[in-house]
């Protein structure tokens, strides 16, 4: 399929959407790295850091302040897998990892940025911000309906300077407009709250070159996602689902695991399984939907005194 998405809970999204046989366009981060050998350097979070003047190093070279964050170098599952914040320097001789850098715990604002790119110039921007859980986990992420100037600013100069030669989407992660991620691909969590029409200006930004997206007025939408404990192997009540697909201002929902996979062959962060992801109109139905949704899981290990938790996820 052109529009490569390895998530069968994601091929809602695209089942409807042309595309010329001969344009691939990656939703994954190990499709565009192979797709992409120019710009995949943008994958080594050294070379992030490098390109901002950011102080860091891989682990064995020590920073000279502490605390740290800490990352792998490179991860193309994503999920937050592997990150953690170093205090001191005692902690650090310990948890040193090969293939593992440090940078600055930056502080401030955290956005997800999709952006359409035309020779390394930005076109188009939707940024999407999430309310943090800790260890990797976000509980929910609201696609703005507005700017965000500082990282539209910073962001597309840096574009501009080191991708020129590039068309196609990317997406940015920045914390107080510093960019801590950038990806050769869409944020394809929530495309479905892009409005009508986005899909298939990404196809003709990929077969073309160029962007022809007109909007109407943008409205803010909200991804809510449901994780569960680790360890656990769970199954879900498909018919509940469907039912809960049809409340007013829900858009989606997402089963995000395979039922047949083992646990440790899902990428997730730290601090929980994801089991499930509500994208909609109205936070406080996502919320609702969220706890309902909660209640169609059962765990295949009933002796584990386990209920699932309402907790969110990236």
């Amino acid at each position: 399929m052109p529009i490569v998405e390895k998530d069968p809970w994601r091929m809602q999204y695209f089942a409807g959407v042309v595309c010329p046989a001969d344009v691939v366009i990656p939703t994954d981060d190990e499709e565009a790295y192979r797709l992409y050998p120019a710009e995949r350097w943008v994958y080594n979070k050294l070379a992030i850091c490098e390109t901002q003047g950011l102080e860091h190093g891989p682990h064995g070279i020590e920073p000279r302040r502490f605390p740290v964050f800490s990352k792998p170098i490179y991860n193309l599952r994503g999920m937050g897998a592997g990150t953690t914040v170093i205090a001191s320097r005692d902690e650090y001789e310990r948890v040193q990892t090969p293939g593992h850098l440090w940078m600055p715990l930056l502080d401030g604002e955290h956005v997800s940025s999709d952006v359409a790119v035309v020779d390394g110039t930005p076109v188009w921007w939707r940024h999407t911000t999430g309310v943090a859980l800790g260890d990797g986990m976000f509980d929910y992420w609201t696609v703005a309906a507005e700017p965000r100037p500082a990282v539209e600013a910073y962001g597309g100069e840096w574009l501009s300077r080191h991708l020129r030669g590039y068309t196609g989407l990317v997406n940015l992660e920045t914390i107080d407009a510093t960019i801590i991620e950038c990806h050769l691909r869409f944020a394809d969590q929530w495309v479905d709250l892009y409005g009508e029409g986005w899909l298939e200006s990404v196809v003709e930004l990929y077969a073309d070159g160029r962007w022809r997206f007109h909007e109407a007025a943008r409205r803010p939408g909200y991804s809510v996602v449901l994780f569960g404990c680790h360890g656990v192997r769970y199954r879900i009540d498909a018919d509940r689902v469907n039912e809960l697909r049809r409340v007013p201002g829900v858009s989606s929902i997402q089963i995000t695991f395979h039922e047949d996979r083992a646990l440790e062959m899902h990428a997730m962060p730290p601090g929980g399984f994801r089991l499930a992801i509500v994208n909609c109109w109205d936070l406080a139905v996502g919320l609702l939907v969220r706890e309902r949704l909660a209640k169609a899981f059962r765990s295949l290990q009933p002796d584990a005194g386990f209920e699932t938790q309402v907790i969110g996820g990236e």
